[in-house]
């Protein structure tokens, strides 16, 4: 039975500690053995959330197939005792995996877990971990991120994908689809996904008419739309339309309904439609437009030539 040793750190979020604690738990039930334990500095550990946690002082025997997760915490950086930093040290170096949800990530840079490795976190203190750790690479916007044995994740929920992906490399796809089925998860996200959502990654701006072009957009993203038909239901030009876009958003409406039928696509390739049947499905024309678009090094939702239309 392989153990899964979560460190708990003052003011932990819950949902770091749970949806992994979860994942784990459930791979159990389905008949995949894990012994679940929470060890901390000190037995009482304050959450986030106002829930205390019990959690042992003493850490159990560890072997190169048990598992640590650091979940994350919040305000200013509370870093583990020396004691505390050398155990996930050296469980790294006798063949373990040791892993860090959101500001956990700053836990294992603590220990030495980052320096030469790519690592992530949360996209609101991704700079600030670049700044604490030097040495690692910082991959921005990515769910989560596994470098020999070292895996960190954005945060919150991701934790779950987190655990999925450990389950897979564990027992393979199939077992963890069980798991995730169990647990009504609806998709095990790619690693590299977006944190965040086109359908929130440009909604922080006021703009009412924006807004409202961005309903319809989402609504029918799928179809042809063009600027015309944008133009009427804003009451204004085609020009006025593009110009307010841009200025709200950043990006054009076209742009805006690409990166839309980009992140669509990309979750049914996940679920394993093929590039064809995606394309079609998200409406672009046929599978070269999606294959250019999810070229490396392409900026997603940007698209030459088709100005004129959506």
């Amino acid at each position: 039975m392989s153990r899964v040793v979560f460190l708990l750190i003052p003011q932990v979020h819950l949902l770091d500690v749970a949806g992994p604690a979860q994942v784990f738990s459930t791979a159990d039930d389905l008949g995949h053995p894990y012994s679940l334990r929470y060890v901390a500095e000190d037995d009482q550990v304050a959450t986030v959330q106002g829930l205390p946690l019990r959690a042992e002082t003493d850490w159990p025997p560890l072997t190169p197939d048990d598992l640590v997760i650091v979940p994350g915490w919040r305000g200013p950086a509370r870093p583990a005792s020396a004691g505390t930093l050398r155990r996930l040290r050296a469980h790294h170096a006798a063949g373990g995996t040791v892993a860090g949800v959101c500001a956990g990530a700053d836990a294992l840079g603590l220990a030495g877990l980052l320096d030469g490795r790519r690592c992530t976190t949360h996209h609101t203190v991704q700079d600030e971990l670049a700044r604490r750790h030097p040495r690692a690479t910082v991959v921005k916007d990515a769910l989560y991120v596994a470098d020999d044995r070292v895996v960190t994740s954005a945060g919150v929920a991701s934790g779950i994908d987190v655990a999925l992906h450990l389950v897979t490399t564990r027992h393979g796809p199939y077992a963890a689809g069980r798991v995730a089925r169990a647990m009504l998860v609806h998709t095990a996200r790619n690693g590299a996904a977006q944190q965040v959502s086109p359908l929130l990654r440009w909604r922080s701006h006021v703009d009412e008419t924006v807004h409202r072009l961005q309903d319809l957009i989402e609504t029918r993203f799928t179809e042809r739309l063009p600027l015309s038909l944008l133009a009427a239901r804003a009451g204004c030009s085609e020009r006025t339309v593009t110009r307010l876009f841009s200025r709200a958003t950043g990006l054009t409406p076209l742009a805006y309904q690409t990166a839309l039928r980009l992140e669509r696509a990309e979750h049914l390739l996940g679920r394993g439609a093929t590039v064809e049947t995606a394309a079609r499905e998200v409406g672009f024309g046929d599978a070269r437009m999606l294959r250019r678009l999810r070229a490396p090094g392409r900026t997603p939702g940007v698209t030459a030539g088709q100005d004129d239309q959506q």
